[in-house]
């Protein structure tokens, strides 16, 4: 709330520093197309892309296509991401870190939306995915995985939430890769087929280390905002060169495996094509001047996973 509050009084001191003699501004409250841009549908790709290796690679173990719960899972999947991102909203916004934010203003910070709103709308979300989490335990009786769906949940709150948040020590990536590659991608094989081939694990590292890259691009668009709100992500601690460096090992790994995979599955060799969308994010991450350049690079490696994951999937079907 503080955020919302130092925000208006900025906007209605104007340039000139003097509430008495600034015209009055009103902050507009959000639109629904305000709405739609804090769900930060350029990340949904990040949910998708681990249920299209995970049904790819659950195919190779009965060779058939489990549709309704291969749905299911991206219901879960779309609507944790949803949720999360409506929650960091909410929690940034609270904490004032959106005070220092150089991408796209969010609903909380600027003042847009009331923070309990945010709240519940990300809890909402949240219920979604509990839901359709619930309908999948249902129907294939695997019940433990009620504890994973929490975990999850759990996770997705305290990475921005919390009293102490651990987004905010520099562990985002260490999660994101586990929830985001390993519980996403093996989840959904499992789920599906009650197996885990290895095919689904190579998979699932390549969703994550690209989950990781973005989280990555993003965090260095804020490295220097970030480290003036106290706000230690692991860019923060070790750098911009640093962070560039892992950033590049992160998607050359997982293009890596794509050719590895090729060597059993030819088709594989396809994945390479996400080059046409990484290749730019990358020169983006080098070379940018400005912060805001790097939200075009997020967008390119998010998508550019997404087709990785449909390419990879493609060899596994094929």
């Amino acid at each position: 709330m503080a955020a919302s509050r130092s925000t208006k009084n900025r906007t209605a001191r104007g340039r000139s520093g003097n509430p008495a003699k600034a015209p009055e501004f009103v902050v507009k409250p959000a639109t629904f197309r305000d709405w739609v841009g804090a769900a930060r549908l350029r990340t949904l790709p990040l949910a998708i892309a681990p249920v299209v290796i995970g049904t790819g690679a659950a195919h190779l173990v009965d060779g058939l296509f489990h549709w309704l719960l291969a749905l299911g899972c991206l219901a879960v999947a779309v609507f944790l991401q949803i949720g999360v991102n409506y929650a960091n909203d909410y929690s940034d916004g609270v904490r004032g870190t959106d005070e220092f934010r150089v991408g796209p203003a969010r609903l909380t910070g600027a003042g847009r939306a009331k923070p309990r709103t945010v709240l519940t709308v990300a809890m909402v979300f949240f219920g979604l995915a509990a839901l359709s989490g619930l309908a999948l335990v249902i129907r294939t009786q695997q019940w433990w995985l009620i504890l994973v769906g929490v975990v999850c949940i759990v996770a997705a709150w305290f990475y921005t939430g919390g009293k102490r948040p651990y987004g905010y020590s520099g562990f985002g990536e260490i999660f994101v890769f586990v929830f985001f590659g390993l519980v996403a991608t093996l989840g959904t094989t499992w789920v599906q087929v009650r197996a885990l081939p290895q095919e689904a694990w190579f998979g699932a590292v390549a969703a994550g280390l690209f989950a990781c890259a973005v989280l990555l691009a993003n965090n260095l668009r804020d490295i220097d905002q970030d480290r003036q709100a106290g706000k230690l992500t692991l860019s923060v601690r070790i750098g911009r060169r640093g962070t560039q460096i892992l950033y590049t090992v992160f998607v050359a790994v997982a293009l890596g495996i794509g050719v590895f995979i090729a060597v059993f599955y030819p088709i594989a060799w396809l994945t390479l094509m996400s080059l046409l969308l990484l290749g730019p994010a990358l020169i983006v991450v080098w070379m940018y001047k400005a912060p805001r350049e790097l939200v075009v690079a997020l967008s390119l490696t998010s998508f550019g996973s997404l087709t990785y994951a449909l390419l990879l999937a493609w060899a596994f079907f094929g």
